[in-house]
């Protein structure tokens, strides 16, 4: 099997975060202390992704690129991928069916956060499949406002709706979504929703039909954050906080997961030191080489 690349989808007008996004995308606004994209950078760079497609919007692109370079500070590489119009999510996998090149893929949504001491080994799991496509499934109060899943008796994933009036189950589907390299194929025969877009749940809804849709239930001791409201935002800038300052361990951190997989070394590392000195992050990173 090919390695598994990954795509993050950050375009989008943020017309839920106005005015603050009037100016500047949302995914580049701070989550705490980092930029919100360092955070799905991140995932997927626990999941031993190493070539991530960015999807901005062509206003946008120059931003991230300042932002992020070309992924070289943290041993990864970038490939910048325009979407002129949010057409939904699933048209990331047309989009990027270029830079996939039949590779199998992971998707992680600009705007959310994943946290969970046991992520990594959720991750590798849904990795090792080398058919279908896995998503994760994380109990909400709220369902209505997402993609919820609902599951049949044996536990397998029986429907998906996206944002259901009366939903089936409290279990709403993340943004983080493992595919085979089918993916592009499959969106391909998708057609827009009543609302115009390729929706993610039709995507999925073809795997299901296919008996290969997996969902994986994120328990007890995981967090996830779909930060795309004012209130959402600032819930997840607080647990970082709190998380960061009561443990004094950083969360979403791309420089941290670099160094600790050896895919820079202490020079490297050192130079980021440098650019973040007069601050707490650049005061953890230098604690990394210390």
């Amino acid at each position: 099997m090919k390695q598994r690349k990954g795509i993050i989808l950050a375009g989008g007008s943020g017309t839920r975060l106005y005015p603050v996004t009037v100016g500047m995308s949302k995914q580049l606004l701070p989550l705490y202390d980092k930029p919100m994209i360092y955070y799905p950078i991140s995932a997927l760079m626990l999941a031993n992704v190493r070539e991530i497609a960015i999807i901005t919007t062509p206003q946008d692109r120059d931003q991230f690129q300042r932002a992020l370079g070309d992924g070289s500070q943290w041993g990864i590489t970038f490939t910048w991928l325009e979407q002129a119009s949010p057409d939904g999510l699933a048209q990331a996998y047309l989009l990027a069916e270029e830079f996939l090149a039949g590779a199998p893929s992971v998707m992680a949504l600009g705007d959310n956060v994943f946290f969970g001491h046991g992520l990594s080994a959720l991750m590798a799991d849904a990795d090792a499949q080398t058919r279908g496509a896995t998503v994760f499934g994380y109990r909400v109060s709220d369902p209505e406002r997402y993609g919820v899943v609902a599951f049949d008796a044996e536990g397998r994933a029986s429907s998906i709706v996206e944002k259901p009036q009366e939903p089936l189950s409290d279990y709403a589907v993340t943004g983080l979504y493992f595919m085979d390299e089918t993916a592009s194929e499959k969106a391909r025969q998708i057609r827009p929703s009543a609302r115009g877009e390729l929706e993610i749940t039709s995507l999925l809804e073809l795997y299901m039909l296919e008996h290969s849709l997996t969902v994986q239930r994120m328990g007890r001791g995981y967090a996830w954050f779909d930060t795309g409201t004012h209130s959402s935002l600032l819930d997840a800038s607080n647990f970082v906080r709190t998380l960061q300052s009561r443990q004094g361990l950083q969360v979403g951190s791309p420089d941290e997961i670099a160094y600790e997989r050896g895919w820079i070394d202490a020079q490297a590392l050192d130079g980021r030191i440098r650019l973040f000195r007069k601050n707490d992050y650049g005061m953890y990173l230098a604690g990394l080489i210390r």
